[in-house]
């Protein structure tokens, strides 16, 4: 185990990755987690058995776990086992073990993580000590007003955003896009509304936005989401039917529903579409019926939009609410209103044979996989999907075994688990350095004679 296979495990979900880690332990399958984590070196199972473990208050366990990941020297284990100790009340080991050797020259994110820990361990004035000298923009603001919640220290950190958002105030005015405090004035709202100071900070804010004082669309969502979450309807409705419609007019029909107006919400978004009809607004409303049931009725909506590009087409939304409900899927996929996904039309293949198998009609889901004119991965790893999903476990199995690739194998893993197996599950499913090596190489880019490539390999 070396710190750059950790490394590669993390960014690559490598190995036994968390979904499939969650499954072994969602099935009891605690410990063959434990010892892949031992014997594989498998990052995502130790901290899967490390939290199922601190959880049942067996940290001594947990420390076992995680110190042959630490004894690399991998930063991640580190903090991984520093929290074991926070939360088997061994606070002092925890920060030993992590604390900066120099604050200057500690990385940023380092530097927030440790002032975490610290507040964490119940030493909130380090935490915030730590931090103040380094409060150069809005990420480490951020961090002070996050760790100082519930603290008592509300009117420390008001003092201390108050000359960032006067200055984020005036930004704008002098074209300051890039301020670096961009956020300072939803962080000072935030903060009066803990504590309790509910009033001023929707008026403050409210100034802000009206005189149009503020940098980014933050502002005036967290403006926005503040007036729902108290209840200032009348407010709320003036903000959304303005020039700022674009931006709050979803959050004033949701803040409806919330309050048991939902034909109020509906009409109000009906008749945004007939005056403006953005795609935003047909994917709220779309949405919003599929919630209530009316199936049709949010095909309609949404209809217009199923074939536009993906950045904007209305069907995958739907699509993916009803990927657990097979025969609403089926009926949605075969409405006659539904075109193939723009440029990727071998999704409604795919849609329509997981309705099919999840109804069990396997042959049909089969036929409609392989009729796919252009097959995304194996055919014959689509099939054992379908097979999974109509519940034939077994032919699944004995179809992911004969085929016996990486990716077979990686979903073999899943249908063993829910078959109860879960130390053939691990067994079966490639290591990290299997996968890692079955990765394809990018081909090296030779520079032309002026030493520039034309060819951009990511």
């Amino acid at each position: 185990m070396h710190m750059d296979d950790l490394a590669w495990q993390a960014g690559n979900f490598g190995g036994l990755d968390p979904r499939s880690v969650d499954l072994l332990l969602q099935h009891g399958h605690l410990e063959p987690v434990i010892q892949a984590a031992a014997e594989r070196g498998e990052w995502f199972c130790a901290e899967g058995a490390v939290e199922e473990l601190c959880r049942a208050g067996e940290f001594g366990r947990a420390l076992k776990v995680m110190e042959p990941f630490v004894a690399t020297g991998w930063p991640p284990a580190l903090w991984a086992k520093a929290d074991i100790l926070l939360r088997s009340g061994r606070p002092q080991e925890a920060l030993d073990l992590v604390r900066p050797y120099e604050a200057g020259g500690t990385p940023k994110a380092e530097l927030h993580d440790f002032a975490r820990l610290l507040a964490k361990a119940g030493r909130i004035d380090e935490a915030v000590d730590l931090l103040i000298p380094h409060i150069d923009g809005w990420w480490t603001l951020s961090v002070l007003v996050e760790i100082t919640e519930g603290q008592d220290r509300d009117e420390q950190v008001l003092e201390l955003i108050a000359p960032h958002a006067d200055s984020a105030r005036h930004a704008r005015g002098a074209s300051r896009w890039n301020h670096p405090f961009s956020n300072a004035q939803e962080l000072q709202a935030q903060v009066l509304e803990r504590a309790g100071r509910t009033d001023e900070a929707i008026r403050v804010l409210g100034q802000d936005i009206a005189g149009h004082r503020y940098l980014t669309q933050n502002t005036l969502t967290a403006y926005a989401r503040r007036l729902a979450r108290h209840g200032r309807l009348d407010e709320l409705r003036e903000l959304a039917t303005g020039p700022n419609a674009h931006t709050v007019l979803e959050i004033y029909a949701g803040a409806l529903r919330d309050n048991g107006r939902a034909e109020e919400a509906e009409t109000v978004m009906r008749e945004a579409v007939a005056a403006d009809d953005r795609v935003g607004y047909r994917a709220w409303l779309s949405s919003a019926l599929l919630r209530d049931g009316r199936l049709d009725d949010a095909i309609a909506v949404a209809e217009p939009g199923f074939g536009w590009y993906d950045c904007s087409n209305l069907l995958a939304p739907l699509v993916h609410a009803l990927l657990d409900r097979p025969e609403q899927l089926l009926h949605l996929v075969e409405h006659p209103s539904v075109v193939p996904h723009h440029d990727h039309e071998e999704f409604q293949h795919g849609w329509r044979a997981l309705a099919l198998a999840g109804l069990g009609r396997l042959d049909e889901a089969i036929a409609v996989a392989e009729a796919d004119p252009r097959p995304w991965t194996d055919p014959r790893l689509v099939k054992a999907d379908l097979l999974s999903t109509a519940g034939r476990l077994d032919a699944a199995a004995a179809e992911l075994r004969a085929l016996g690739t990486i990716k077979a194998r990686e979903a073999l893993c899943e249908v063993l688990v829910r078959q109860g197996q879960g130390a053939e599950a691990i067994a079966i499913h490639p290591t990290a350095a299997e996968q890692r090596a079955a990765k394809p190489k990018p081909e090296p880019v030779f520079p032309e004679e002026n030493g520039y490539s034309l060819d951009a390999h990511f």
